[in-house]
């Protein structure tokens, strides 16, 4: 048994044992209190550049599924192509397992892709630490010591994003841009289950030429500040009337366009029980999250308000526009894992895009 260290920039050093690659990895670490879901977690491009705590003290028992079956162009049960933290941290890991989609051992399926883990340590007295202090950046040293790294000052989206243009679904009668700012599988699913042409685009991709319906803004990694081809891109896109949706990222870069701002969050929100309320009523919904940066409502630019607010600290979960058919929100509606409580707000896009086309009424 292999051991590595878990080091944090403060200086604090916390001894564990190696699973996956036997290797040093530096990144921002952030904890996810989601108790199932590892598989879909791991490959949220969201995460790219980070080193995950797992609050779930049991981490691998039901292993990882194939990742190469493919159902639609899509991969059927990740989130996107290959893993996209940049190490694992938990408390218990289990080298064996059982599932009726089994196909892998976790440690296996990480070894394969390069990704360090480390397990044997106190998963609650590091969320502690970063509950307390914030989100901080660490390191997982193997043999050789490495500097540290912080990904929120590389543009992340680009790294995340495809290059060239996709389709998925051709032919159908909607057809809707979809920005891949990082965008997780299960986003491209619901829109193709509800028989839409997805025309996936790169981040920076001047989409301007090309036949649409309504324009989709995804998740992703990072500062959305960096993204400033995008936020020039929907500049345009608002001051025409075809239908906006976006969600995590998508809702800080309509913002951004908009002429709102953003900061960054102490410990950020990752977990599948984030609650939040729908702006103007008693609705509340259970949401799964992923995000380190948040939208600021507080000073919406004329025409905008907010669309939900978070009922554990009271930040913007979305925002809308109150005359055009623009609105976008924080959590993810697909789920991968979660609730699927508001998959609902892809049926509302696509209605927003039937009455813009004079279908309804």
């Amino acid at each position: 048994m292999k051991k590595v260290k878990l080091v944090f920039q403060d200086g604090q050093t916390i001894e564990g044992n190696s699973f996956g690659a036997y290797i040093s990895a530096a990144g921002e670490v952030v904890f996810n209190t989601a108790m199932v879901g590892y598989p879909d977690s791991l490959t949220d491009p969201s995460y790219k550049g980070q080193i995950m705590v797992m609050t779930f003290p049991i981490v691998g028992n039901y292993g990882v599924p194939s990742e190469t079956e493919i159902i639609d162009q899509i991969e059927a049960f990740m989130e996107s192509n290959q893993i996209q933290v940049t190490g694992l941290v938990v408390s218990y890991y289990s080298d064996e397992f059982s599932h009726w989609n089994g196909f892998q051992k976790l440690g296996e399926w990480l070894e394969k892709q390069n990704i360090p883990g480390i397990y044997g340590v106190d998963t609650r007295a590091i969320t502690k630490k970063l509950r307390e202090e914030g989100s901080t950046l660490g390191k997982i040293i193997a043999e050789n010591d490495i500097e540290f790294y912080d990904p929120n000052l590389d543009n992340l989206v680009d790294q995340v994003s495809l290059k060239e243009v996709k389709r998925y679904n051709e032919g159908a009668e909607i057809k809707i841009i979809l920005i891949d700012c990082g965008v997780k599988n299960n986003i491209v699913r619901c829109f193709v289950k509800r028989g839409v042409e997805v025309i996936r685009v790169p981040w920076n991709y001047d989409y301007s030429t090309l036949a649409y319906d309504g324009l989709f803004i995804s998740n992703g990694p990072g500062d959305p500040t960096l993204c400033d081809v995008t936020i020039e891109n929907l500049k345009k896109s608002l001051t025409e009337d075809k239908p906006i949706f976006g969600i995590c990222l998508g809702n800080q870069l309509v913002g951004l366009a908009a002429g709102a701002s953003t900061f960054k969050l102490k410990y950020g929100h990752r977990s599948h029980n984030q609650p939040v309320v729908m702006a103007g009523t008693k609705r509340c919904f259970i949401t799964s999250q992923n995000h380190g940066f948040a939208l600021d409502d507080s000073k919406l630019p004329d025409g905008w308000e907010t669309y939900f607010s978070n009922l554990n600290d009271g930040t913007c979960e979305g925002i809308r526009h109150k005359e055009k058919p623009f609105f976008t929100v924080q959590f993810h509606p697909e789920a991968m894992g979660g609730p699927v409580d508001t998959e609902f707000l892809f049926d509302e896009f696509i209605n927003e895009i039937k009455k813009y086309k004079g279908e309804l009424v």
